[in-house]
């Protein structure tokens, strides 16, 4: 892991924010992916401030449709996520937060959101939990 997140100065943040396309909701969808394995840890969504916070001091931040504020990666867990890059897709409307991940990524105390599929005809759990969330201040 590199000690330090990747940021950006302001006329970089600037451009990004004018290439993506917020959703009616000011909302865009942000997928984290571990830097180095590929591994999509999770899904969230992020506004204009959520995408500036996160360019300017190289920490993810996220925006919380439930709490309707911002949700700092980690704060109250110290599972925190660097950025390491930041792109947009093709459309406007999907980021790719590249990311190096502290602890787990999903509430669950899993290490990715993704740990349900069909196994034969059934969804099971198929990821373990690795870290107790009720003993862990939750996000």
């Amino acid at each position: 892991m590199s000690a330090v997140p990747t940021t950006y100065p302001q006329p970089a943040i600037d451009k990004m924010i004018a290439a993506i396309q917020f959703n009616a909701q000011g909302l865009v969808a942000a997928i984290a992916q571990q830097h180095g394995t590929g591994e999509v840890l999770m899904m969230a969504w992020m506004d204009r401030d959520a995408v500036t916070e996160t360019m300017r001091t190289g920490r993810v931040c996220y925006w919380s449709r439930s709490r309707q504020a911002l949700w700092r990666k980690g704060e109250t867990s110290g599972h925190v996520q660097k950025l390491v890059d930041l792109r947009v897709d093709c459309d406007g409307d999907t980021l790719l937060v590249e990311v190096e991940q502290t602890g787990v990524a999903c509430h669950t105390g899993r290490h990715n959101c993704f740990f349900r599929a069909i196994r034969g005809e059934e969804l099971k759990v198929i990821a373990p939990v690795e870290v107790d969330m009720a003993t862990n201040a939750k996000e």
